[in-house]
Parts: C-alpha cells; sequence; structure tokens
C-alpha cells in the first residue's frame, strides 16, 4: 500500500547562513519528518563554511547524515531560470556545464529527482526588454532537451508553476506543459500555495483576494479534478498556506522589492502551514488539498515548502519550532482527510542545533 510521507524543505526550517544545515536536518529528523527537498542554497552554505567550498565533498556529508537518520532527501532544487530563455547562448551553458555538476551532486546525494520551478526571470531591469519567451514550443523542447539528458542518466526532472512565474503561472499550464514535454522522467510537483495563491489570493489587494476569489478558485479545482492526470505524473505535493497582510503589498509595505513580482515579494515573507489561521492563513488550503489527495488519488511525499520572514530569527531553536509547527500541520491534514497507514510520532528532541562540525 502506498502511503503518504512527510518531507519539508531544507529552507523551510531557518535561513542559510543562520542556521545551519546539519541542525536543520536533525530538527526534522526529530520531529518525523522522512524527507527533505534540499535547496542548493542550504548546500552551497554548508560547502562554504565546513568544506572550503567543496560541493561534492558536502554533498557525501549531508546524504550520509540523512542516512544516519532515517531521512531521504526527495529532490535537489530549484534548477531555475532555465526554460523559455531568449538568450539560447545562455540555455546552452546551463545545459552543458551547469546541469551535469546538479546530477554529480544529485548522485552524490542519493537522490534521482531534480526540481525545476516555472521560469520568473522577469525583463531585463536596465532595458526593459522580455528574457523570457511565452512560445510553448519553445518551453517544451527546452524541458524536453533535459529531460532526454536526465533519463540516460537515471534522473527524472519535477516541474512546478510559480504563481508569480512569468509565462507558466497556473497548475492549468505547468500540466500542459509536463503532458506536452511526453517524458517518462518528466512529472509534475502540485503546490496548494501556488494554486491559490495565483486565482484566489492578491496580496496588492485590500481584502487580500482577487475579486472573484472562490468562483475562480472553484472553476480551477473542477478542472484539476477533471483533468485526467494520472497521479503517476504527479511526483510529490506541497503544502502550505499564505498570511492575510494587514496592509496592501504596494510600494509603501515593508515586503516590497523594487522590480520584483508581489506575489514573490508575499510568498518569501508569509508563508504559513496548513491550519495557521491563527497566525493569519486565510487560503483554502483544505479545498485543494482534498483534490489531491481525495479526487486526484495522490498518494508519495508531501512536502511543507514554507518561506516566511520568521526563518531569520537568529534564535537556535528556530529550526525546531518550523519543524514542530510543520509537523503538527501534516499530521492534522492527515487526521482531516483520513490518510491510511497515518502514525505520529513523538518528537525525539527539542534540543537547538549543534554549530557546524564534520561528521
Amino acid at each position: 500500500m502506498v502511503i503518504n510521507r512527510p518531507g519539508i524543505a531544507s529552507m523551510s526550517l531557518g535561513r542559510p547562513w543562520i542556521h545551519d544545515l546539519p541542525g536543520k536536518l536533525m530538527q526534522a529528523a526529530a520531529h518525523g519528518f522522512e524527507g527533505i527537498e534540499l535547496f542548493f542554497d542550504d548546500l552551497d552554505c554548508y560547502a562554504q563554511r565546513t568544506f572550503n567550498g567543496d560541493h561534492l565533498e558536502a554533498s557525501h556529508q549531508v546524504r550520509r547524515l540523512c542516512e544516519r537518520l532515517g531521512m531521504s532527501i526527495i529532490c535537489l532544487q530549484p534548477f531555475s531560470m532555465y526554460e523559455g530563455l531568449i538568450d539560447r547562448a545562455e540555455s546552452d551553458r546551463l545545459v552543458n556545464e551547469k546541469l551535469p555538476q546538479w546530477f554529480i551532486l544529485a548522485r552524490a546525494l542519493g537522490t534521482d529527482m531534480i526540481q525545476v520551478p516555472s521560469n520568473f526571470l522577469g525583463p531585463d531591469p536596465e532595458t526593459k526588454a522580455p528574457r523570457t519567451t511565452g512560445d510553448r514550443s519553445v518551453i517544451v523542447k527546452d524541458l524536453q532537451r533535459i529531460a532526454d539528458i536526465g533519463a540516460g542518466e537515471g534522473f527524472r526532472f519535477v516541474y512546478e508553476a510559480l504563481c508569480w512565474g512569468d509565462h507558466v503561472d497556473t497548475w492549468e499550464a505547468s500540466w500542459e506543459v509536463v503532458r506536452d514535454v511526453d517524458r517518462a522522467n518528466f512529472g509534475l510537483c502540485l503546490d496548494s500555495f501556488n494554486i491559490a495563491g495565483r486565482v484566489y489570493a492578491d496580496p496588492a489587494a485590500p481584502s487580500g483576494k482577487t475579486p472573484n476569489a472562490a468562483a475562480d478558485l472553484a472553476a480551477s479545482l473542477e478542472r484539476l479534478r477533471t483533468a485526467n492526470i494520472d497521479p503517476a505524473k504527479i511526483f510529490y505535493v506541497q503544502l502550505v498556506d499564505g498570511e492575510r497582510l494587514d496592509a496592501p503589498l504596494d510600494e509603501n509595505h515593508p515586503f516590497h522589492v523594487e522590480g520584483q513580482p508581489v506575489r514573490m515579494s508575499w510568498s518569501r515573507n508569509s508563508r504559513l502551514f496548513p491550519f495557521e489561521e491563527s497566525r493569519g492563513g486565510y487560503l483554502p488550503i483544505l479545498d485543494v488539498a482534498k483534490v489531491f489527495f481525495n479526487d486526484l488519488g495522490f498518494r508519495g511525499w508531501v512536502s511543507l515548502e514554507l518561506f516566511s520572514r520568521t526563518l531569520a530569527n537568529p534564535d537556535p531553536f528556530t529550526p525546531a519550532d518550523h519543524a514542530r509547527r510543520g509537523i503538527d500541520s501534516y499530521y492534522k491534514m492527515g487526521r482531516v482527510l483520513n490518510w491510511e497507514g497515518q502514525e505520529e510520532k513523538a518528537p525525539t528532541s527539542i534540543a537547538p542545533p549543534p554549530v557546524q562540525h564534520r561528521l
């Protein structure tokens, strides 16, 4: 019987350069997480601080620690700003130089999956000229290119629509891309935040919502129910909520970043775990989750991918606090949706993370 397994993103436990990666992994395992989405920023920080910039040695050590903790590395991410580039020389560079290095690191980490978020490079900040194309055929060919190379190396790719993406910003658009790429090793990541954050939420509006939020989300979820997506093409899902802001996120808001999409600024500062309404959560995440698990029949990795200003808190208990909040959210979702095989585990430790060290 395939059951759901709890995962969390390494960046969701504390900021790199503030909270060390081994400590975050230890807290994730202690609180019951079985898998980690490993962010390259965390790996890079660990390599720079502990291994003189040797990413391969850092990868071997991360794998060793995860094995000792009984955790899997779900994926290495994000292989970003890739598909649909107008600058084809840069596209070639990413494929010919960056991608082989990521294969080496992913193999050392013991994962066969690399996550690819939809491109959000945006226009050139000086000329304002577009740097990506919305031409679906170019996007699909670019992703087929890495899928075909990855297939020969034993790797899978998981594609996720970001709600601030340049051209792919809805689950519908990402599924059309995955369908058209048509490769066994190229699948979909469905993220509750990015789905609801695009059609339901508008952090720039006083209400925090789009004009027809409830109806638009309901229509999108109905399309998801009836899209005939093979659950096997969903490589994993992410469950996360968003915080209702006290004021519109405009140029006067402290989260505003010049030139950055509003939804991206909101995402970087204000994600929450599901069922954290007391902290301001307001997206209909349960409605989205019901479609993932009850209608589509997904079973597998369920990752809690949270970005928040709270992750920058230098308190050494920050990783433990976020691990506790995340696993509490995961277990509550399991109880509400009656997931089979759900076993709640008490934390084995709540100690703050140790200083960085070689294993």
